[in-house]
């Protein structure tokens, strides 16, 4: 059976970008498909220094930086189903979520692009304004990393503030949970 796995890239826990990731993993789950959640809260994940100690590495890792990328990219590559959310934070996705993406396509695409064809998509939160950058941002980096990303009715988007306030945002409830019905029926389509 298919894993997955969903990153929040806020730097608060149980928050709302970790509400709609888990609402995501819970109708996942609901079809058979396990999965966790990762929060880049208190983690130390650094930005890529372009090394290039990536490429030649034997395991498939970052050994340039020493920091807790490593086991998020480990499971990262062990997910069938990759899910990431992030609030917006000045007009774009955090930097916690920013470093450890940059870096897992820097090592993957070093290591014959390991990423290619996984499935999966971004979410994105945001109080007023700045989602729609925001999850366009998210959508590029799975875009340069050759995965495939189904859609929902809207986009994968949500406005709230406080924490909680997400669950009165009816349309990005639905919108999220179209989402994970669309990547259980990718994951089957493609087992």
């Amino acid at each position: 059976m298919p894993q997955s796995l969903a990153i929040s890239g806020s730097p608060r826990q149980n928050g709302n970008t970790e509400t709609l990731l888990r609402r995501c993993l819970d109708r996942l789950a609901i079809q058979g498909i396990g999965g966790e959640l990762i929060s880049l809260a208190g983690k130390n994940v650094r930005g890529c220094n372009a090394c290039g100690a990536c490429g030649g590495s034997r395991d498939a890792t970052c050994p340039g930086i020493s920091d807790d990328f490593a086991p998020v990219f480990e499971k990262m590559l062990r997910a069938d189903i990759l899910i990431v959310g992030s609030p917006v934070h000045f007009g774009s996705a955090t930097p916690e979520l920013m470093a450890l993406l940059d870096r897992a396509g820097y090592v993957s695409r070093a290591n014959g692009h390991l990423f290619a064809r996984k499935i999966g998509g971004p979410i994105a939160v945001a109080r007023r304004a700045g989602h729609n950058f925001t999850y366009a941002q998210l959508m590029f980096w799975y875009m340069i990393n050759d995965m495939v990303v189904p859609g929902s009715t809207y986009w994968n988007v949500a406005l709230a503030r406080e924490p909680g306030a997400v669950a009165g945002d009816a349309e990005a409830l639905a919108t999220v949970d179209r989402f994970a019905d669309n990547l259980a029926w990718l994951a089957r389509k493609l087992a």
